[in-house]
């Protein structure tokens, strides 16, 4: 009879601990933050930048941000979706003595990424003509407003988004695996 009880007791617990899991908890979370790419002179192809915009840029070079999201279901953060051409970005800036053109593209993401109440501003393609000396974080300063925490994470460009820094939600059911039927 006691083991009986035990299987019983075990059992209720399981089932009651499957049921009271909250909904938010059981949900797949992520992170929706800016993410950092960059393109080496002379490549076509975006790199995921794994040290912050603290790093000297090459004159040729293509910087690019993204309001993108990455969570365990989705790992890899998207990059921006304009393909980063030097050519096509600072082809027509002429070069200037002591000073470096790097590209530079904002994409604000897709529309299912979008705050609560904000508008995704248009993808934002230029050529910045800096300081030789100018890192990362300049260029974009020189191309956009910044809005970044005390230890430099950025938060808001150009005012998108216009609270939240890096914020942990659910899953965008665009997102998620599709399911097969």
């Amino acid at each position: 009879m006691k083991k009986f009880m035990y299987v019983i007791t075990v059992a209720t617990f399981l089932a009651t601990s499957v049921i009271t899991i909250p909904a938010s908890s059981a949900a797949d979370k992520g992170y929706r933050y800016w993410g950092y790419y960059q393109s080496a002179p002379g490549t076509s192809a975006w790199t995921y930048a794994l040290t912050g915009p603290t790093t000297n840029v090459a004159d040729g070079a293509v910087e690019g941000w993204a309001f993108t999201f990455s969570g365990d279901t989705v790992p890899d953060a998207a990059k921006p979706r304009v393909v980063p051409s030097f050519k096509y970005l600072c082809g027509k800036t002429k070069a200037v003595a002591g000073k470096k053109r790097i590209g530079l593209v904002i994409d604000f993401g897709s529309a299912f990424l979008r705050p609560t109440d904000e508008k995704t501003p248009s993808i934002i393609k230029t050529c910045i003509v800096t300081d030789a000396k100018s890192l990362g974080a300049d260029v974009l300063g020189a191309g956009a407003k910044i809005r970044a925490t005390a230890s430099g994470m950025i938060c808001g460009i150009n005012g998108y988004p216009a609270k939240e820094c890096g914020i942990e939600v659910d899953t965008p059911k665009a997102l998620l695996p599709k399911k097969k039927q």
